[in-house]
Protein backbone atom coordinates (compact mmCIF):
# COMPACT_ATOMS: atom_id res chain seq x y z
CA UNK A 1 0.00 0.00 0.00
CA UNK A 2 3.09 2.35 1.13
CA UNK A 3 4.05 1.89 -3.28
CA UNK A 4 0.38 1.97 -4.17
CA UNK A 5 0.43 5.88 -2.54
CA UNK A 6 4.20 6.65 -3.64
CA UNK A 7 3.52 5.67 -7.29
CA UNK A 8 0.59 8.40 -7.86
CA UNK A 9 1.85 11.33 -5.63
CA UNK A 10 5.09 11.55 -7.79
CA UNK A 11 3.00 11.24 -10.31
CA UNK A 12 1.21 14.55 -9.48
CA UNK A 13 3.93 16.46 -7.26
CA UNK A 14 6.60 18.67 -8.85
CA UNK A 15 9.20 17.80 -6.47
CA UNK A 16 8.82 13.44 -6.11
CA UNK A 17 12.11 13.49 -4.85
CA UNK A 18 11.07 15.22 -1.81
CA UNK A 19 8.15 12.67 -1.25
CA UNK A 20 8.40 10.44 2.12
CA UNK A 21 5.66 7.89 2.80
CA UNK A 22 6.08 6.09 6.25
CA UNK A 23 4.30 3.13 7.12
CA UNK A 24 2.65 2.48 10.80
CA UNK A 25 1.44 -0.95 11.02
CA UNK A 26 -0.72 -2.33 13.97
CA UNK A 27 -3.08 -5.20 14.11
CA UNK A 28 -6.05 -4.12 12.28
CA UNK A 29 -4.90 -0.88 11.20
CA UNK A 30 -2.34 0.49 9.04
CA UNK A 31 -1.55 4.44 9.22
CA UNK A 32 0.73 5.69 6.33
CA UNK A 33 2.08 9.65 6.69
CA UNK A 34 2.73 10.98 3.54
CA UNK A 35 5.62 14.19 3.51
CA UNK A 36 5.60 15.98 0.37
CA UNK A 37 7.43 19.81 -0.34
CA UNK A 38 5.60 22.22 0.49
CA UNK A 39 4.94 24.27 -2.59
CA UNK A 40 3.48 21.15 -3.55
CA UNK A 41 0.70 20.36 -0.69
CA UNK A 42 -1.53 21.99 -2.38
CA UNK A 43 -1.68 19.44 -5.50
CA UNK A 44 -1.69 16.43 -3.17
CA UNK A 45 -4.82 17.78 -1.05
CA UNK A 46 -6.14 19.10 -4.63
CA UNK A 47 -9.55 21.22 -5.01
CA UNK A 48 -12.20 20.87 -2.25
CA UNK A 49 -9.83 17.65 -1.03
CA UNK A 50 -11.24 15.89 -3.58
CA UNK A 51 -7.35 14.39 -4.78
CA UNK A 52 -7.23 13.60 -0.96
CA UNK A 53 -10.42 11.98 -0.63
CA UNK A 54 -9.45 9.60 -3.68
CA UNK A 55 -6.16 8.63 -2.56
CA UNK A 56 -7.91 7.17 0.82
CA UNK A 57 -10.82 5.65 -1.48
CA UNK A 58 -8.07 3.75 -3.61
CA UNK A 59 -5.77 2.81 0.12
CA UNK A 60 -9.29 2.13 1.97
CA UNK A 61 -10.08 -0.31 -1.41
CA UNK A 62 -6.44 -2.04 -1.47
CA UNK A 63 -6.41 -2.39 3.22
CA UNK A 64 -9.90 -4.37 2.56
CA UNK A 65 -8.31 -6.42 0.49
CA UNK A 66 -6.31 -7.75 3.70
CA UNK A 67 -9.24 -7.16 5.95
CA UNK A 68 -7.47 -4.19 7.48
CA UNK A 69 -8.04 -0.56 7.78
CA UNK A 70 -5.61 1.93 6.41
CA UNK A 71 -5.63 5.76 6.96
CA UNK A 72 -3.71 8.03 5.25
CA UNK A 73 -2.31 11.32 7.27
CA UNK A 74 -1.31 13.77 5.22
CA UNK A 75 2.11 15.82 6.74
CA UNK A 76 3.44 18.97 6.49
Amino acid sequence: MKELIETIVKAIVDSPGEVQVTEISGENTIVLELHVAPSDLGKVIGKQGRTARSMRALLAAAASRENKRAVLEILE
